[in-house]
């Protein structure tokens, strides 16, 4: 299984799917329009982005499958292809052979993924695609909540890598009180999952505002952020947007 060799800074993957939003507003179904996300992703890479994350949902409704073939072509820091525990998306993943897969809950109604997996209940069905894609050299990742429980099953599953679900802490942002409640919750999730030997990423709900306090979670190996990136882009540029980002993120003491 390919390795990869991780520097002690805080890692930014940044996801790509609002890009394709854009376009799709316009263009679904052409099979072309802008703004590219594949575009989209080079530039963020040469400002400095870690790696790029695309989620290629069973419904299309933004990543289209030309767009991660793409991504996997020209793509040279590490693609991270969120999915659904599916048979047609597993078995995409599996030909296209990204650096990692984050497999996430999936449901067609919500605008993006809103809660974290139920690695616990769905233990069996998650550790035999897990084993299938780890055979195939991809590293497996779990978005999970900061639940004690999740991250146990988590660890017997398997998986690499767990993606800590970040938007309970960063709707709660603010509210000192539940705010820091949600904060020591990833605090302690994260210290779990390393006591587990799973190597910690976050993501959802993060932005340029809320970061800051993030940083006290420990064993964070790389954060994921989309949305707040993509926003700021439109005022700033996307290679001025991952800068700011990175700036925030470089005073990470892990």
């Amino acid at each position: 299984m390919t390795q990869h060799n991780y520097r002690e800074m805080l890692r930014l993957g940044v996801n790509i799917d609002h890009v394709a939003t854009v376009r799709e507003a316009r263009y679904r179904g052409r099979g072309w329009g802008e703004p590219d996300p594949v575009a989209a992703a080079i530039a963020c890479e040469s400002a400095g982005a870690h790696g790029i994350t695309a989620h290629l949902r069973e419904d299309r409704r933004h990543i289209q499958d030309r767009d991660v073939w793409k991504l996997r072509e020209v793509i040279q820091t590490r693609l991270n292809l969120e999915m659904a525990n599916s048979a047609e998306i597993v078995e995409i993943a599996l030909s296209l052979k990204p650096d990692i897969t984050c497999l996430v809950p999936e449901r067609r109604q919500e605008v993006t993924t809103e809660g974290g997996l139920d690695v616990a209940g769905g233990l069996r069905e998650l550790t035999e695609t897990r084993k299938r894609l780890n055979d195939a050299g991809i590293e497996v990742s779990l978005f999970i909540a900061p639940d004690p429980k999740q991250i146990e099953a988590a660890a017997r599953c398997g998986s690499q890598f767990i993606e800590l679900h970040t938007g309970a802490f960063a709707e709660s942002f603010g509210e000192e009180r539940q705010g820091q409640a949600e904060l020591h919750r990833l605090v302690s999730g994260a210290a779990q999952a390393h006591s587990l030997g799973l190597k910690v990423n976050a993501g959802h709900g993060l932005n340029y505002q809320n970061l800051t306090a993030l940083l006290s979670v420990p064993y964070l190996v790389e954060l994921n952020i989309g949305h707040s990136i993509v926003s700021r882009s439109i005022q700033t540029g996307l290679p001025a947007a991952v800068r700011d980002m990175l700036k925030l993120m470089s005073t990470y003491q892990g």
